[in-house]
């Protein structure tokens, strides 16, 4: 039974195309658990104060993460581990760098979670000046706390995620996010009645284990028995943090520019910050099944590509997953915009997430996810900046563009406040009127501005470091705009026919009239693609068309197990 399970957790897959729709197909899996753990909290909680106290908690275990977790992250350690096992002493020489490494995370990650456990109160309460009552404070204190334990395992879940991409074993890597929502939801559903508050973060931590975990088995099959080691080689590990730190500060930056944003919107009304997140997870969707997932598949082959000189196949990679990005992301973007009280509803709309936290919910997600285009290929190309060895200019650019959406969201916060049209334009706009809270709209305003101001710096940065893409993949966005065009038209005139047909005041019938509705606007969308010839469409159906999941299995010896 062991052996069965090592085998199937042991799946290797081979090309891009399919990595990366095995990928996506467990993000697709992970995301929709996100939707249910989420519409579980909804529905508990609805927008309210004890679902603002669990977001906010989340917002400093996560800086901590990008400070300090990020370092062992696979994109920075593949290429050491791909370097050493090329060595002449291969593996071995590759398990002692992964103990250097384990040995320095754990008493750095150590040092710096107990400083925050100590200081917690004083960074909570400069972190959320929104609120103001103690019982509120102390509870986020409370949660933070608890919820210091999961930048630790996810850090060392980031190792052994390096160890199991390397080899090819996408699957178990894939099935760590999902296990790590079942663990959110053990809590909310089982954990939260019997220990109230903290049991939803204790299912954060469980989350984290799982994580952690699933991944222990396939890597002491591959040799990787990591343990503390004392005697480190520093250079190495020197060479790491200064391959490491422009990253870690891009992302940390990207989490303080979401702790502001969270920030900002305790000013605004209670509920604010539960609508902000439940709008940035659903928005969070297709970046996390087509960036993401794109981008983690591309990233092995990109860096020995790069490693071994071929860069105009490294160029070559990169576009071709530039088309295919924008051929997911455009036509997803239309439709989440278009269906998006549909989405909404289908996704929260139960027990205490009420009409009104709904409709402010879907005007938050179809701000946001107007950029899910640029932050998706912002993703792809800063691995592949990460593959080529250059970890400076993407923090140059990332911190630009983080700037620029803290310096937004801080001045429309003011314009909002100052010009009372400018809240009734975008209150009628996104059908919102006579709604508290409005002056959140502001932050995906923000958020989608900066996004879109870091695809195009990364856009010409590219190209102008590694060489011009060819004309044809402004033909190919072309095809995809005027598709997902014509796609988002027909959905949005179904939608008034199945109005009709369901009752759109029941779960079913909302999630049908959606459905249905996207359904017959995709249906055109392709069709639309098939008339000009679309060449991402043939190469989808090969992809697809080759069954990946044949790929044959990597069963190690019987001394591995």
């Amino acid at each position: 039974m062991g052996r069965r399970i090592l085998s199937i957790l042991n799946i290797k897959t081979e090309g891009i195309h399919q990595a990366a729709y095995l990928l996506g197909f467990f993000a697709i899996v992970s995301q929709l658990l996100g939707l249910v753990r989420d519409r579980i909290l909804a529905g508990l909680f609805g927008a309210g104060v004890i679902l603002d106290t669990y977001y906010a908690s989340f917002r400093i275990p996560d800086v901590i993460f990008a400070l300090v977790a990020s370092s062992v992250s696979v994109s920075v350690l593949i290429p050491f581990f791909s370097k050493y096992i090329d060595k002449d002493e291969g593996l071995e020489e590759a398990k002692r760098f992964a103990g250097e490494i384990f040995s320095v995370f754990s008493f750095i990650i150590t040092i710096v979670s107990v400083l925050a456990f100590v200081f917690m109160d004083f960074f909570v309460r400069l972190s959320f000046p929104g609120f103001t009552e103690n019982i509120i404070i102390n509870n986020i204190i409370f949660l933070s706390r608890i919820m210091l334990l999961s930048p630790i395992l996810l850090g060392f879940s980031n190792l052994f995620s390096t160890i199991t991409q390397l080899y090819g074993k996408f699957f178990v890597y894939a099935l760590s996010p999902v296990l790590y929502n079942i663990g959110i939801i053990v809590g909310a559903l089982f954990f939260y009645p019997v220990f109230g508050l903290s049991g939803l973060a204790w299912g954060v931590v469980l989350g984290a284990v799982l994580h952690f975990a699933i991944q222990v088995p396939t890597v002491l099959s591959l040799g990787f028995k990591v343990k503390p080691i004392f005697n480190i080689d520093y250079n190495r590990i020197k060479e790491v943090i200064l391959v490491s730190l422009p990253r870690t500060l891009a992302l940390s930056t990207q989490q303080i520019t979401i702790l502001i944003l969270v920030s900002v919107a305790s000013l605004v009304s209670v509920g604010s910050i539960s609508v902000f997140n439940l709008a940035y997870n659903l928005q969070s969707v297709p970046l996390g099944i087509i960036g993401a997932s794109y981008s983690s598949a591309l990233f092995p082959a990109l860096s020995r590509m790069f490693g071994g000189g071929e860069k105009d196949k490294f160029l070559e990679n990169v576009e071709s997953s530039v088309k295919h990005i924008i051929f997911w992301t455009i036509p997803a973007t239309i439709l989440f915009v278009v269906l998006r009280a549909q989405i909404v509803r289908g996704a929260y709309g139960a027990g205490e997430f009420g009409w009104d936290a709904t409709r402010l919910t879907a005007a938050l997600l179809a701000l946001f996810v107007v950029s899910s285009v640029a932050q998706s290929l912002v993703v792809m190309f800063v691995r592949s900046y990460y593959a080529s060895g250059n970890t400076k200019k993407p923090l140059f650019i990332n911190i630009l563009s983080f700037t620029s959406i803290i310096i937004l969201a801080l001045f429309l916060n003011v314009i909002y406040q100052k010009f009372d049209f400018v809240a009734y334009f975008l209150e009628a706009l996104l059908k919102v009127s006579n709604i508290r809270g409005t002056g959140v709209l502001i932050l995906p305003i923000a958020y989608s501005i900066g996004s879109f101001i870091n695809l195009v710096l990364f856009w010409q940065a590219f190209q102008l470091d590694f060489g011009e893409f060819r004309k044809d993949i402004y033909k190919s966005i072309f095809h995809i705009l005027s598709s997902s065009v014509v796609a988002g038209f027909v959905t949005y005139q179904f939608l008034d026919v199945f109005d009709e047909v369901f009752n759109i005041n029941t779960l079913v019938g909302i999630f049908s009239q959606g459905f249905f509705s996207g359904i017959l606007g995709i249906i055109f969308g392709i069709f639309v693609l098939k008339i000009l010839g679309n060449v991402e469409l043939e190469e989808i159906w090969r992809a697809l068309h080759h069954k990946f999941w044949k790929t044959p299995v990597i069963i190690p010896e019987q001394g591995e197990l």
